[in-house]
């Protein structure tokens, strides 16, 4: 699934025009159409910046759910122009394009391969496109994860954690990436590629049991602890100060919120039908709970499986963790898009069966989009309607999960240099 040139430079100057222009066709179409281009959220972190401008919580804007540091980052919309933030977002954006190309290079992928994985999957994908010219925050969680496994594939562990712990306190979904990460760190420790399969003293592993044992004794190393260290500190310090400063409604919004989240209108989710349906029921919390559960089960086994390529392992992490969510919006699916450029090269398959998938996956959201358009704009009841969409878009991932992995073939130079560092 390799692509082909332009230079890197160009690409960036394509993407920074195409992202440029729906900035200001959205001021027009703000101004002039009932329906806004522009994000909801985005009025919510303008607003929120607003209250921080003077000396007030973000929180006491109605649905501001984030960290305070994203207000704080915004406040340029209030004391300069409202449009700053959607220029910082497309800036992430980019940038984020230049660590995966750089991520790409130091795997052992060719300058024209790297810059066209990037391209096709990041730069000129009308999605994340659209998602950061919008006004959404997505794009800097992009570049901080991207910066993360950049890091941590370099060596450089600290540097690495800085920018873990700054993710998971943007947005809680990384935290899932802490597994696979303390693995890949504890590989490296032992020896490379084999170490696990081998053991750093080459005993060998009668159950299954005593596999998972030695696994986790071989990740108290130094690295790890390190990056655990260096992570849990930062992720503390900016918990603790924005604590001092807005006490339980921080934690509340930024953080439990997210965890306890129900959602009961529509989305993408195949637990949308069911937490409405029970939404006054008293089992409607323990069914939340719930469904975490087959996400948990599933990324514990991506986890041991493919942690060796650390990039990879996460891409699979995130589509799952987003695929099985009981909150799924088309926002969330830059998760794991920003992570596509980095396994392309790795997943053999012809261009036939990519654009058919990628057809498959475009079909599975019309499908859902038209029951929900009639029930948003049009007062139509389609909830079953948009749960069955939903059943079978998780359907049409899963496939498309599936095809990913038996597709993936770790090129030779990509392991050797890994190995080597």
């Amino acid at each position: 699934m390799a692509v082909g040139r332009p230079g890197l430079g160009a690409a960036l100057g394509a993407a920074l025009l195409a992202r440029l222009g729906l900035v200001l066709y959205g001021l027009h179409q703000d101004g002039a159409m009932r329906v806004r281009y522009t994000d909801v959220d985005y009025r919510v972190f303008t607003d929120a910046a607003r209250l921080v401008t003077e000396g007030r919580s973000p929180y006491r804007r109605a649905t501001y759910r984030y960290t305070p540091l994203l207000a704080w980052l915004l406040t340029p919309n209030v004391y300069l122009a409202e449009v700053f933030g959607k220029l910082l977002f497309v800036a992430g954006d980019l940038a984020a394009a230049v660590v995966a190309y750089r991520a790409l290079r130091r795997r052992g992928a060719a300058a024209g391969q790297a810059c066209g994985c990037c391209a096709a999957a990041w730069l000129l994908n009308p999605l994340p496109m659209a998602v950061s010219s919008r006004g959404n925050a997505e794009a800097l969680v992009a570049l901080l994860v991207l910066a993360t496994l950049y890091f941590v594939e370099g060596g450089s562990v600290g540097k690495a954690a800085v920018c873990y712990g700054l993710a998971v306190h943007m947005k809680i979904y990384p935290l899932t990436y802490a597994l696979p990460i303390a693995l890949h760190l504890q590989s490296k420790w032992c020896g490379g590629e084999g170490a696990v399969d081998t053991g750093c003293d080459k005993k060998a592993k009668f159950t299954f049991v005593g596999y998972l044992w030695q696994l986790f004794v071989k990740m108290l190393n130094r690295d790890v602890l390190l990056f655990g260290t260096v992570a849990g500190s930062v992720l503390a310090a900016l918990t603790v100060a924005f604590y001092h400063l807005y006490g339980w409604d921080f934690l509340e919004h930024a953080y439990l919120y997210h965890l306890t989240r129900r959602d009961i209108r529509h989305n993408f989710s195949p637990y949308f039908y069911m937490l409405y349906l029970t939404a006054e029921s008293k089992w409607s919390f323990a069914l939340g709970l719930a469904a975490f559960l087959p996400q948990l089960l599933l990324l514990l086994v991506v986890s041991i499986a493919f942690y060796r390529d650390l990039a990879f392992c996460c891409f699979l992490h995130t589509a799952i963790f987003v695929s099985f969510n009981k909150v799924c919006t088309s926002q969330y699916f830059v998760w794991y898009l920003c992570l596509l450029p980095l396994v392309m090269p790795s997943v053999k398959m012809s261009w036939c069966r990519g654009v058919l998938l990628l057809f498959l996956w475009f079909v599975g959201q019309g499908l859902w989009l038209a029951p929900a358009y009639f029930l948003e704009f049009k007062g139509y009841s389609t909830f079953l309607l948009i749960w069955s969409a939903g059943l079978l878009f998780l359907f049409i991932n899963s496939f498309i999960i599936v095809q990913i992995i038996s597709h993936y073939q770790k090129e030779a130079q990509v392991a050797k240099k890994l190995k080597q560092q």
